[in-house]
């Protein structure tokens, strides 16, 4: 059982780090990355600011949300409303801008390792970047997919030319009520694959996808592994941290590091074989390819 308090390893010189983690990649036998929110706001997917400024200026001036997470949750008064704001919520943030360097820098460096990416984000700049779609495991869903609210089956649905029609024929920030997505099943609304509560739709290639990071841990065990953590923050720890810190401690041979702007800490259990880099993702990435 790992102790409740964190910290932060002795810091050496940042280059010291970057060394350090730079061999922690030649060395390792696998690598297995885990990525949370902080890998897309390094590449420009923020949520905050001026990017949300630039591209809903009319909703915030409306409904006065302070960023595009909260703005998700809004109590919008109608469905077609709902979809004005997701519809280029989705548009922007799944179908518009590329995966900044960061993706592709992570790419070069792990591309020719053995790996596998464990990530809760739900924007797709993995495969979009052009990770190998089989060493990909998107726990937490997909913007650019579809499900039955209810959910009345256990199946996901492309949604590119729904949104964009959505995001395109949107007037006074709602969509036209004939652009609203139904269950072809049930006739039910239809909401995005995304995991917030119990309806959320495990399909078959969500098992897939997870098969094969299991296969992957299971048959890399003792090896030397190392566990590459960007951006993962603590809103679900057990997800990717948690799971992390337990298998570095019983895998002699592996090393954990964790890459986070203020949130850069390991337990004192693994604080031996721990980098901990309180750095901007995007440079840190830069530097090892020096």
């Amino acid at each position: 059982m790992f102790l409740r308090k964190t910290t932060a390893p002795s810091t050496p010189a940042y280059w010291e780090q970057i060394d350090k983690l730079k061999r922690g990649i030649a060395e390792a036998e696998a690598i297995v990355v885990g990525a949370g929110a902080g890998l897309s706001s390094a590449a420009g997917f923020t949520y905050v600011g001026a990017r949300f400024r630039e591209n809903f200026a009319d909703f915030i001036d409306r409904y006065h949300y302070a960023d595009m997470y909260s703005a998700t949750f809004y109590p919008y008064p109608t469905p077609e409303e709902y979809w004005g704001y997701m519809s280029r919520h989705i548009r922007l943030n799944r179908y518009g801008e590329e995966p900044g360097a960061p993706y592709a820098d992570l790419l070069e460096i792990v591309g020719d390792k053995d790996y596998f990416v464990l990530t809760t984000n739900v924007d797709h700049c993995f495969q979009r970047a052009g990770f190998d779609k089989g060493r990909l495991f998107y726990t937490q869903g997909d913007y650019g997919l579809f499900q039955c609210s209810v959910p009345c089956h256990r199946k996901t649905y492309d949604n590119r030319e729904a949104v964009l029609q959505m995001a395109e024929e949107q007037r006074d920030l709602r969509i036209p009520s004939r652009l609203l997505p139904t269950c072809p099943v049930c006739g039910k609304p239809m909401t995005v694959n995304l995991r917030s509560d119990g309806t959320f739709v495990e399909d078959e290639g969500w098992h897939i996808a997870a098969r094969r990071y299991e296969d992957f841990i299971q048959s890399h065990d003792g090896l030397r592994i190392l566990f590459l953590e960007l951006g993962v923050g603590g809103n679900t720890p057990v997800i990717i941290k948690y799971p992390f810190w337990q298998m570095t401690s019983r895998n002699t041979g592996a090393l954990y590091a964790c890459v986070n702007k203020g949130q850069a800490v390991a337990p004192r259990e693994i604080r031996e074989r721990s980098i901990c880099l309180d750095a901007d993702i995007g440079r840190v990435l830069r530097d090892i390819k020096i």
